[in-house]
């Protein structure tokens, strides 16, 4: 009987010990679920989802290329999109969001200025943050080699409208220009009142041009200045014909009225904007003023290429400032 009560005592003692052992783990198993719950809730969103939000509030939407009622042919412009798998994958290894390491890829609009009916193109897409200096050349050769050398220095593309005659009497200068990376437009051969010609004269000197310059410098011209910007509907239509884009101005310096080289630079930067372009010619008073009117353009963060390159689509984008991308 002594015995069974023994037995009977330590049964009672395992099972209260077993009871306690299995509540400490139960416990213990419990704690560490809320452990693991406040860390999840602690670290917020995983990486992936982190990237889908920002791509989402970065967004931006392409432009159209569209005719404008005033400004008429205006190019489209890309919208930009965060690249969530090239992103994720570039931070997977940290483990942790860094905007930094975004990337981003450029989207194409759905309309290009190809589509738009022929029409004159004054400027470049207004959120471009880059302008174009256009230069007709009909004379002031002697003029050409002091903005040659400052364009260089500034590492900077301009685009030429070469006169057809002009071409003709100076080949090489025209080679030159082009050889040091500028582009070559075309300016008409005789320089005509393009309004008053008819369509087969118009065509003529625009062709007759077209071939000089490409015997000159070896490329055929895509762009065509009218001379004094005089043109009509039917002028526009003949270089659409020839595959041509007419290509008027925004900003224009006047400098063929001698103007002093402040003059000219205040005249410019108080109508300057996002897409302009800027009419100038080879003379005393753009030569003299172009170094400054370059280094003020700059300052207010515009970019300088060619008329070709600020109609392309392609979206400049600053890596300084999150709302640009």
């Amino acid at each position: 009987m002594r015995k069974i009560k023994h037995m009977i005592s330590v049964l009672v003692i395992g099972i209260i010990m077993l009871f306690f052992v299995e509540s400490k783990m139960v416990s213990s198993y419990l704690e560490q679920l809320k452990y693991e719950s406040q860390l999840v809730h602690q670290s917020g969103p995983s990486l992936r989802q982190q990237i889908k939000q920002e791509a989402k509030d970065r967004f931006i939407a392409p432009k159209d290329a569209k005719i404008d009622r005033v400004w008429k042919a205006i190019p489209g412009y890309n919208g930009l999109k965060v690249d969530e798998k090239k992103s994720y994958q570039w931070m997977k290894k940290e483990g942790t969001f860094q905007e930094s390491r975004l990337l981003y890829k450029q989207v194409p609009p759905k309309v290009h200025l190809k589509d738009l009916p022929p029409a004159p193109i004054y400027r470049g897409h207004p959120e471009k943050p880059m302008v174009s200096l256009a230069v007709n050349v009909a004379w002031g050769e002697e003029y050409l080699p002091e903005m040659l050398e400052v364009l260089k220095k500034h590492s900077i593309h301009a685009t030429f409208f070469f006169e057809g005659q002009w071409v003709k009497k100076h080949p090489d200068l025209a080679k030159l220009i082009i050889n040091a990376g500028h582009e070559g437009g075309n300016h008409s051969y005789t320089h005509p009142d393009m309004a008053r010609l008819s369509e087969a004269r118009a065509k003529e000197e625009i062709e007759k041009t077209n071939s000089v310059i490409e015997s000159a410098i070896g490329t055929r011209p895509q762009l065509f200045a009218p001379p004094s910007g005089s043109f009509t509907d039917a002028t526009v239509e003949v270089a659409h014909q020839l595959g041509m884009q007419t290509i008027l101005w925004t900003v224009d310096t006047i400098d063929w009225k001698k103007p002093t080289p402040d003059a000219l630079i205040n005249r410019v930067m108080s109508r300057i904007h996002p897409g302009a372009i800027i009419l100038m010619h080879p003379t005393e008073a753009s030569s003299a003023s172009l170094d400054t009117l370059i280094k003020e353009i700059k300052a207010k963060q515009l970019k300088i290429d060619t008329v070709s390159n600020l109609l392309t689509e392609t979206r400049i984008v600053s890596h300084t400032s999150s709302s640009s991308h």
